[in-house]
């Protein structure tokens, strides 16, 4: 009888446990405006009962800020690391307009950004630059409360638009074009030409030349790798925010993220700016694990929907998203195909339809395909 117990026991156990079970998730949120304390606890106790891991928190540049905030992520029990732009920077006393990146046109991204007002991107290749970030990047990860530092806009500006955002800016992006075209600055020009002998000046085309593509792609993972032994030195994670692929994202904004230093990847996997299906999560998923071999987490970042019911009636890409129908279909396709978790953008999109689809695709099991 005391065995049949004790089997029973054992039973329950294993049956809770597997309730309990739950893929990792992270979401990107900020703040905190004028939120009080108290009311920022019970909006990180809601997000970490509803199945929350870890906040992406975008607080500025401010390291009390990251304290203040950080202790009360940490008392709802989640990760907290810091979401903080790296290459683009408005206008700051630090950051003289030389360091400022300069498109085929000859204009800086200060003066006459790309697409919008605040496109305003730091030529990677100015050791100004890396100096600013270098410094912003260490104040924050000293904080006792910071996890990791998570950096986003680590890249150039979009020399392709995803096609989704075509019509919004009216646009057919279907090649390189110089406003969008960057850095032509004379220090990444004289580099280039003395580490390749091409004056990419005189050149045509220069989308054509393959040796100025990889020359722009080492300058974004140079600085990221450098940046990375800053943080790590603090003896906190580094992270970042990426473009699908990255076969996509060196496509269209340099970034050749498999070769990063960092300790994990959230490519923003959004469907919709692709114009595809939730099932196209699944496939761009496989490819980012399959680039860095299956070594280093891949979080799949998913753009919800905040009004699901005027969607069809939305012209403005940026308020499309998974529907509550879709959620459960591209955090499947996530999984199955490799990745480590998932990351929301944002919970504060989030309806409670949406709640509902997503608590049950995160207590899915993924581990049998």
């Amino acid at each position: 009888m005391k065995k049949l117990f004790v089997t029973a026991a054992v039973i329950i156990t294993m049956i809770s446990c597997a309730e309990k079970s739950k893929i990792p998730v992270y979401a990107w949120t900020g703040g905190p405006g004028e939120a009080t304390d108290q009311e920022l606890m019970a909006t990180f106790k809601n997000y970490k009962e509803k199945g929350i891991d870890g906040l992406m928190y975008n607080g500025g540049h401010n390291p009390e800020t990251y304290t203040r905030v950080g202790k009360l992520v940490k008392d709802a029990g989640m990760e907290f690391h810091t979401w903080i732009p790296t290459m683009v920077q408005g206008d700051n006393p630090k950051l003289p307009k030389d360091l400022y990146a300069i498109n085929r046109n000859g204009e800086s991204a200060f003066d006459k950004p790309a697409y919008v007002s605040y496109y305003k991107f730091l030529c990677p290749n100015k050791e100004g630059s890396f100096n600013f970030l270098s410094e912003l990047y260490g104040n924050i990860a000293a904080v006792e409360e910071v996890d990791g530092i998570h950096l986003d806009y680590i890249r150039f500006p979009d020399v392709i638009l995803a096609e989704g955002l075509w019509d919004k800016y009216g646009l057919v992006m279907n090649e390189e074009y110089p406003v969008a075209d960057y850095c032509y600055c004379d220090k990444c020009v004289g580099d280039f030409k003395e580490k390749s002998g091409i004056d990419i000046k005189a050149v045509e085309d220069p989308s054509k030349v393959q040796e100025w593509k990889q020359f722009r792609y080492d300058l974004i993972t140079n600085i990221v790798n450098r940046l990375a032994k800053v943080v790590h030195e603090k003896g906190k994670k580094i992270n970042a925010a990426v473009f699908p692929g990255p076969s996509n994202a060196m496509k269209m904004v340099r970034q050749e993220w498999n070769k990063w230093d960092l300790d994990a990847f959230y490519p923003m996997n959004y469907n919709d700016f692709y114009l595809k299906g939730p099932e196209w999560v699944g496939d761009i998923t496989k490819e980012e694990v399959a680039s860095v071999n299956g070594e280093k987490p891949i979080f799949s970042g998913l753009f919800i929907c905040p009004n699901p019911e005027n969607k069809t009636k939305e012209n403005d890409p940026e308020n499309h998203g998974l529907l509550p129908s879709e959620i459960e279909t591209a955090i499947r396709a996530s999984m199955e195909n490799g990745a480590a978790g998932i990351c929301l953008f944002t919970p504060e999109r989030m309806k409670p339809e949406h709640w509902e689809a997503f608590d049950k695709a995160i207590h899915a099991d993924y581990s049998k395909k």
